[in-house]
């Protein structure tokens, strides 16, 4: 079953953001079982963000979240955000196109 986490969070620092994902995504070429990630910003409050990514099931999710790419990544977007990042885990119930 596909699986989808959103991650939320605060940061004033969106442009440092981007270049930690982007290092990610250097990084873990080849090795990450994300498949798609969409980054998002609230437009009532400019300073939240969300991170949508994709997975093909729950345990490809674990697997990337366990490689030490991820890791680092979860570090340093951690100096960069305020407090902590609310997580949501999804099992993708439906998908069709409209």
């Amino acid at each position: 079953m596909a699986f989808i986490q959103l991650i939320e969070y605060t940061t004033s620092r969106p442009e440092e953001v981007a270049e930690v994902t982007a290092e990610w995504e250097r990084a873990s070429q080849g090795k990450r079982t994300a498949r798609r990630v969409l980054w998002a910003r609230d437009r009532n409050h400019p300073d939240r963000y969300c991170d949508i990514v994709l997975f093909d099931s729950y345990e490809s999710a674990m697997e990337n979240s366990q490689l030490p790419e991820t890791q680092e990544y979860a570090r340093k977007l951690g100096e960069l955000i305020e407090g902590e990042p609310t997580f949501r885990d999804l099992d993708v119930v439906e998908d069709h196109e409209l």
